[in-house]
């Protein structure tokens, strides 16, 4: 089962309306965490324009700039930052049911109770978590 994709911040939420979510994800992965300079027309070698395609570029600078003047940008790191990274780890160890709540805590430098508390919300999100230490009682 795979796991929906994590609500974009508005930033990236608009770039996903102007140019698609892959194109924001690909900007979040590239310069998420910083500041960057969006021109009313970016150019054919801007980076934007070799990220996401000229034209996507274009309707982004328009979208941020009113095709006025360019603008400085702060871009969030959506889930492609560290923590995101980290906590994607963590879920998966979770949802193996191979590791002890010591090993999850440990390897996530989260407490036995932080454990616990993701575990919770993981069910409540509906994810299968299994522990295969255990044997099956059915056989199936």
């Amino acid at each position: 089962m795979t796991q929906p994709a994590a609500p974009l911040p508005q930033v990236l939420d608009d770039i996903a309306r102007l140019a698609g979510e892959d194109a924001a994800r690909k900007v979040a992965e590239a310069v998420g965490g910083t500041r960057v300079y969006i021109p009313p027309v970016p150019g054919p070698d801007h980076w934007l324009s070799k990220l996401v395609g000229l034209e996507a570029a274009r309707k982004i600078g328009d979208h941020f700039t009113g095709g006025f003047a360019g603008t400085p940008l702060e871009i969030p790191l959506a889930d492609t930052g560290f923590i995101a990274r980290m906590q994607a780890k963590c879920d998966a160890m979770l949802l193996a049911g191979t590791y002890s709540e010591r090993d999850i805590a440990r390897a996530c430098e989260y407490t036995i109770r932080t454990v616990r508390r993701r575990r919770a919300a993981l069910k409540r999100a509906g994810q299968r978590l299994t522990d295969r230490r255990q044997g099956d009682l059915f056989g199936a």
